[in-house]
């Protein structure tokens, strides 16, 4: 296997696991209000785009 020529600096090494910092899913708001994750089916409610696609026991 190949050996590094030279040292990787500290600079290097912080730049690419800056690259790895964690990110907020993106959410949107539901009829009601709840924020929930685009293009899914509210567990609670059962809707997805105003319609009613899972029944859902209350």
């Amino acid at each position: 296997m190949g050996q590094p020529k030279r040292k990787q600096s500290k600079m290097r090494s912080r730049l690419r696991r800056g690259a790895h910092n964690f990110k907020m899913p993106l959410l949107a708001k539901d009829t009601d209000g709840n924020l929930v994750m685009p293009h899914r089916v509210n567990p609670e409610t059962g809707m997805y785009r105003d319609r009613q696609v899972l029944e859902v026991e209350l």
